[in-house]
């Protein structure tokens, strides 16, 4: 989908998550449902460890599901008890912004399966296009209606997570570019440049976007995004003292 150049970067974070029991999340797109239900096995899980724990969540909290609106309200509320969370930008984070910033049509957003979205937020596309025949006026509605707190909440996530080990992403990473020269398109869009690539890659890399049966590994590639909006698992890996740990809905 055509959107924006991003020619402006999106804030990299970096942590030594040595010591520190890890836990990352694919792709929730909008079900609530099973995203509370993982956050409590995760929560049990990490009974076992004391101190401080880390929750990354991978990105693509909206479309397609049924319950966007309540999956970014739950992500901006505090993190389960002892955990710290990082919420990651995904291509539909970055779509969606893209539609209320003017970059992309409504007939595009749509196409990413906007309208569970919408109808999350209280906006019955098939209402509002029979109320607003306008182009203009119904995307002024429709830009107008969405919470400005969750707004600012999408813009401030950051693309990816750096660790001395692992590197957590939306979609993968450019395997001919440094880590440093990685572009904000690649890290939210890239698919068979990366997953086809026999080239080495500098760490394990952690991420979602491309939709596959169970959590796969392929070299130092660890897929999480098992398609929870329609398939009903939701799944997350638990990264501690150099081991991995699988845990799905």
């Amino acid at each position: 989908m055509a959107g924006r150049e991003y020619d402006e970067r999106r804030r990299r974070e970096y942590r030594d998550i040595g010591g520190i029991p890890t836990y990352a999340i694919g792709d929730i797109h909008g079900r609530y449902d099973l995203l509370v239900a993982l956050e409590t096995a995760i929560a049990a899980d990490a009974d076992q460890f004391s101190g401080p724990k880390l929750l990354i969540t991978l990105g693509d909290y909206v479309d397609r599901g049924p319950d966007s609106a309540r999956v970014i309200s739950h992500l901006m509320a505090p993190a389960p008890a002892g955990f710290e969370r990082i919420c990651l930008t995904g291509n539909h984070e970055t779509a969606m912004l893209d539609y209320v910033d003017g970059e992309i049509t409504l007939t595009q957003w749509l196409a990413m399966g906007a309208e569970p979205t919408m109808l999350s937020y209280g906006l019955d596309y098939s209402h509002l296009v029979r109320q607003y025949p306008s182009a203009r006026r119904l995307d002024e509605f429709i830009r107008g209606s969405l919470p400005a707190e969750h707004i600012a909440f999408l813009r401030d996530m950051p693309i990816l997570l750096d660790t001395p080990n692992v590197l957590f992403v939306h979609a993968g990473i450019n395997p001919h570019a440094s880590i440093a020269e990685q572009s904000d398109q690649d890290l939210v869009f890239i698919r068979n440049r990366f997953l086809k690539s026999r080239a080495p890659l500098p760490k394990l890399i952690v991420h979602g976007h491309t939709q596959v049966k169970t959590p796969e590994a392929q070299g130092k590639r660890l897929n999480l995004d098992t398609g929870a909006y329609h398939s009903g698992s939701l799944s997350a890996a638990r990264f501690h003292n150099g081991t991995v740990h699988v845990l799905s809905t």
